[in-house]
């Protein structure tokens, strides 16, 4: 198909990603990216000021890594969702060392007036009265599926049983769910049980916390990027033919399968290319292989193939929830569809989540298959049991703006995110506007 200039306008940003047009996409180049466009001039960009956070890194009380990653960019959508009862605000004074030259890349806005700033101040006072045992029950949870983790796949591995695969494969994949509730918090411990998928918190905290969270379903999302040009969410002819389209809906499965282990050797790679040292907690992805020889009274071979098994079947269920989750249906705004006038961030979350009606009410179930998604984007630092304390507010915030917070089946998911694969026509009507309700 012949090329055409106009696909490449952004819809959310001034200028066209840099990290798009590179021949092998990382986390690592959407940073570099990042970085060129922002315009930070090495410093972290906070609205429309520019500060100096270098000597704040090892003070942070959500670990460093949050500042030493983001160094030179536009950090202003972390910073509004990640600190909600403003004692940051009254800390940046100090780090503050100019206002920046050029506006925000990203033109969404968060304007104290708008809907996500009123919807926040909102929460915050919420807070105050809020019940947080429940998060004490998602620890719990936790607990019982890591453990269970571990048991399985060393049952498995004693008795080569299908049935225990299957169960296997399901508790690595809860885990890594619940594990994905730790992972937009300071540092903890938990966060890191993520990595036995073989793919990477710290990875994840970019591709997913900075990139996916931030710039759901446009030029900016990785976690779209990354699945190119195999899987195409965004409905644009010039990127991927409508043939091709109905082809990747039938070797999608296959993708799913080997998501973990194309993840784990796309960053060995990188890694080896660009001298890059992996991460220390690399290695607890192989505690389950380990324990597996040690108590399964198998060969050292015979424990990897069942091992890369349980993998597998978990990379196939993870990708199956969370690829049917929320974010694509062709009801759902994907860049290239029509914007809508108000270009508040958090409106522009409730375009493109429409969320599973069947989780709700269940801590359970949300908590192991990205429940309470729309609530989740808006207030990722909370703890997915407390979550559904605060739809009221979000109710009555949203009449006041016009937003509309929509839900479906598991069922519709899956015939909708199909649906979106192939899908190459733009939606042409905005969110919010009456022809859409």
């Amino acid at each position: 198909m012949a090329p055409n200039s106009e696909w490449k306008v952004p819809s959310i940003s001034r200028k066209f990603p840099s990290y798009r047009d590179d021949k092998f996409i990382t986390v690592e180049s959407w940073l570099d990216g990042k970085r060129r466009d922002d315009e930070a001039e090495g410093l972290w960009r906070i609205h429309d000021k520019l500060y100096d956070l270098s000597k704040f890194a090892n003070n942070h009380p959500g670990g460093k890594f949050w500042i030493e990653e983001t160094k030179g960019t536009d950090i202003t959508e972390a910073f509004e969702t990640h600190h909600l009862m403003g004692k940051a605000e009254k800390l940046l004074p100090k780090y503050f060392v100019k206002e920046a030259k050029e506006p925000r890349n990203i033109i969404l806005t968060l304007k104290d007036d708008g809907f996500y700033k009123v919807l926040k101040k909102r929460v915050v006072e919420k807070l105050k009265e809020i019940d947080q045992k429940p998060a004490k029950t998602t620890d719990m949870i936790h607990n019982v599926i890591l453990a269970s983790t571990f048991i399985s796949a060393m049952l498995y591995a004693r008795y080569n049983n299908w049935a225990l695969l299957l169960f296997s494969g399901l508790m690595m994949c809860w885990n890594a769910v619940i594990g994905h509730n730790y992972f937009h918090r300071k540092d903890n411990w938990r966060m890191y049980t993520f990595n036995l998928t073989l793919m990477n918190v710290n990875d994840w905290r970019i591709s997913h916390v900075l990139s996916h969270h931030f710039y759901a379903n446009t030029f900016h999302d990785l976690e779209l990027s990354l699945f190119e040009p195999f899987l195409c969410w965004v409905p644009n002819p010039y990127i991927k033919s409508k043939l091709q389209r109905v082809i990747s809906c039938v070797y999608s499965p296959l993708i799913y399968v080997l998501g973990f282990k194309i993840q784990f050797l796309l960053r060995l790679i990188n890694s080896i290319l660009n001298n890059n040292v992996l991460y220390w907690h690399d290695i607890i992805g192989f505690s389950i292989p380990v324990l597996m020889v040690f108590t399964g009274d198998v060969s050292v071979l015979t424990a990897l193939v069942r091992w890369l098994l349980i993998v597998s079947v978990s990379s196939f269920m993870f990708h199956l929830i969370g690829l049917n989750a929320a974010h694509h249906d062709p009801k759902i705004h994907h860049e290239g569809d029509a914007p809508r006038e108000d270009r508040d961030w958090g409106l522009f979350q409730l375009d493109t989540i429409i969320d599973r009606r069947d989780l709700k009410g269940s801590h359970f179930l949300v908590l192991t298959h990205f429940g309470d998604h729309i609530l989740h984007h808006l207030f990722p630092t909370m703890d997915h049991g407390v979550l559904n304390q605060i739809y009221p507010i979000l109710s009555e915030t949203m009449k006041e703006f016009g937003g509309v917070a929509r839900d479906q089946s598991y069922v519709s998911h899956l015939i909708g995110q199909n649906a979106q694969l192939t899908r190459i026509t733009p939606n042409l009507v905005p969110p919010g506007s009456k022809k859409s309700l």
